[in-house]
This record gives C-alpha cells, sequence and structure tokens, in this order.
C-alpha cells in the first residue's frame, strides 16, 4: 500500500478493539463460579503497571485479596456491599509513599511535612493503574467494579489488609467472571463534558433535564425507582451533605496530609 495512502487510512480511523471495549464496558456486580487464576491476575497487574507514573515515582500498590474472611470484612466496611464478599479477587488499588520515604531517607530526608501535592499525585497514580487494570481484565472477558466504599473508613480497611503507615486504600474493585450482562447506564451528552479552546459553560439547565429524563428512562425500565429529575435529584440526595468528614484527619493518620 502506498504510504500516503497508508497515513490517510490511520487517519480516518475512529476506532479500534480498546475503543470497543470501552464502549461496552459495565459495571458488573454478579460473578460466575469460574475460577480467576493467579497468571490472569498477574497479566492483568503487569500490564496496568505500564499506566503513566509522575516523575516515575509508581507511588501505588496493589493489594490482591482473595480470602473470604477478608472479604467479607471488606464488604461490611464499604457499607455492606455483598458483591465485595461474593466476587472471586478484590483489588485494593493503594497510594503507598513508603518507597518515595525510604529514598529519602537513604539520602538524609523524610516526609513528614508531605504536601498536598504528593497525597495527589500518589492518589492520581493509583487511579491510572486501577483503570488499566480496569480494562486489560476487560479485555479478558474479566469483568469489574470499582469500590469507592473502601474511603468509608481507610483505618479499618488499613487494619483488615495490613496496610503500613504511608499507605491508604484509594478505591478497590471487584473482579471476575460475570454471571450477567447489565445494561449499559447512559452517559451525559458530549456536548455537556467536551470543550473546545475554552471552556462553554452555558446551556446547562437544558442539557442537565434532558440527562435527567434519559436516566430516568433506564431505571424505569429495569424497575428500580427514581425521580423525574433522576441525575440531578439523585446528587443533591448524595452530596447536599458533607460525605466522609473524618476523610482528612483519617489520611493524615495514615501519613498523607493533605493541607
Amino acid at each position: 500500500m502506498p504510504k500516503d495512502n497508508e497515513t490517510a487510512n490511520q487517519t480516518a480511523r475512529t476506532t479500534s478493539e480498546t475503543i470497543e471495549t470501552l464502549h461496552n464496558r459495565v459495571s458488573v456486580r454478579k460473578y460466575s463460579d469460574d475460577p480467576v487464576s493467579d497468571a490472569q491476575i498477574d497479566a492483568v497487574l503487569q500490564a496496568a503497571f505500564r499506566a503513566p507514573t509522575s516523575s516515575n515515582i509508581q507511588a501505588y500498590s496493589v493489594v490482591v485479596v482473595r480470602d473470604e474472611a477478608a472479604r467479607q470484612a471488606l464488604s461490611v466496611t464499604t457499607g455492606n456491599q455483598k458483591h465485595v464478599a461474593e466476587t472471586p479477587v478484590f483489588l485494593a488499588f493503594c497510594a503507598d509513599l513508603r518507597r518515595m520515604e525510604h529514598a529519602l531517607q537513604r539520602h538524609g530526608h523524610d516526609m513528614d511535612d508531605n504536601s498536598l501535592e504528593i497525597g495527589l499525585v500518589s492518589t492520581i497514580d493509583a487511579s491510572l493503574v486501577g483503570m488499566a487494570a480496569y480494562l486489560a481484565a476487560d479485555s479478558l472477558g474479566l469483568k469489574g467494579l470499582m469500590i469507592g466504599g473502601v474511603r468509608n473508613d481507610p483505618i479499618e480497611v488499613a487494619r483488615i489488609l495490613k496496610l503500613p503507615k504511608r499507605v491508604y486504600c484509594v478505591f478497590g474493585m471487584c473482579l471476575g467472571w460475570p454471571a450477567e450482562a447489565p445494561p449499559q447506564k447512559p452517559r451525559m451528552d458530549m456536548g455537556l463534558t467536551v470543550h473546545h479552546e475554552t471552556y462553554e459553560p452555558d446551556g446547562l439547565d437544558a442539557d442537565l433535564d434532558a440527562y435527567d429524563k434519559d436516566l430516568a428512562a433506564h431505571y424505569t425500565g429495569l424497575g428500580k425507582p427514581t425521580t423525574p429529575d433522576s441525575w440531578t435529584n439523585d446528587i443533591d440526595q448524595k452530596f447536599a451533605s458533607p460525605r466522609r468528614d473524618a476523610l482528612r484527619q483519617q489520611l493524615k493518620d495514615r501519613g498523607f496530609d493533605f493541607r
């Protein structure tokens, strides 16, 4: 094929196996009894560890939890989410400053006065690895569910997982072979979330009204209770009052001083 035609074909491409995997992504809460092998978990994590990391600090660790008692304890701590107890594998994605601290100590420094930046960077690092792992697992046919409820009580999660100081669990992920394929939840129109050159703030009311309607239809179709203003009402119910008020102090106790 002539080079100019090859370049034109590359320019015209708008889909790929990875894009289609993301387009078909759903959160799965029920898993089959088929085993997830250690080799599969290792392959997923080895791929995920190629995710971007700020300044090559690699400020993350992952705890692979298969033990039934530990998963049950995590299920309670995360808000009695039964899928945490029932998943074959639970992955705890942690921000981890221990290796950074050790490097500093070898050169006569410490992390006792670590800043907001360090806490954010390590949290973002863990998040990038987590999403990369999710995508890698999905490409194998494994399905997952992100669990933010581990931040309900970082101290208890640290106790269950025996996390040392300078490590906290940012989020968890249930992982297994799907026993069901739930319908996709609609997302907001790209006009609400994509801006060109500068931020374009107009049109929120009309666009959110449309999304409220789409989401309400989705939940109604599943037989789930909702309201006509489904998304905006849900957001108001969940976030009108502060959530996880103790989180800042709990993370400080873990060695992350988000000052």
